[in-house]
């Protein structure tokens, strides 16, 4: 019988470049009706800091993105194309503003339409992962073997930037 449990805070405190490709395998769980949906994780990128010019606290905090400037295992969600609700999941420090977009899981591939299948929205941001009764991460110790390549749709951040290798798949 396979052993799981839900990730605990200090899971997220790590470096993004440690959480974004650790997080491959493991299952998003969606609690829904008090029934919980578990989507594993194919595909993550990682977003790293102040002078990653990709991240969204390259130009420093926002009232948008103030949640990456706190502690790891939040929830950060934004709108892009005014539809589309991106999950990412805050890492590191206090301060140090990291996070990792989560992609596909479960079968739903690209972001917007894996926040649109599991019914993520505006109303996750700030979310912690280690207590919420709603959205969390399992490890059920599956470590599939990975690819890694440059992020999608980053141009504005420039050639070094957009072809850092921190997007991680299966």
């Amino acid at each position: 019988m396979e052993e799981v449990s839900r990730l605990p805070a200090d899971f997220f405190m790590n470096d993004v470049l440690e959480v974004a490709p650790a997080l491959i395998g493991m299952d998003l769980v969606i609690c829904r009706d008090n029934v919980p949906g578990r989507f594993m994780i194919t595909e993550t990128e990682a977003y790293r800091g102040l002078e990653d010019k990709a991240c969204h606290a390259s130009r420093g905090e926002t009232p948008r993105n103030r949640v990456m400037f706190g502690k790891g295992g939040r929830i950060y969600v934004y709108l892009i194309y005014g539809m589309y609700w991106m999950l990412n999941f805050v890492t590191g420090e206090e301060g140090n503003p990291q996070a990792v977009l989560i992609r596909a899981a479960g079968g739903y591939g690209g972001p917007g339409i894996l926040t649109r299948e599991l019914g993520i929205d505006r109303s996750f941001y700030g979310e912690d992962l280690a207590d919420s009764g709603r959205i969390w991460v399992e490890d059920r110790g599956i470590r599939p073997s990975f690819r890694q390549g440059p992020r999608i749709g980053i141009d504005y951040a420039g050639e070094f930037w957009k072809n850092k290798p921190w997007r991680y798949y299966i």
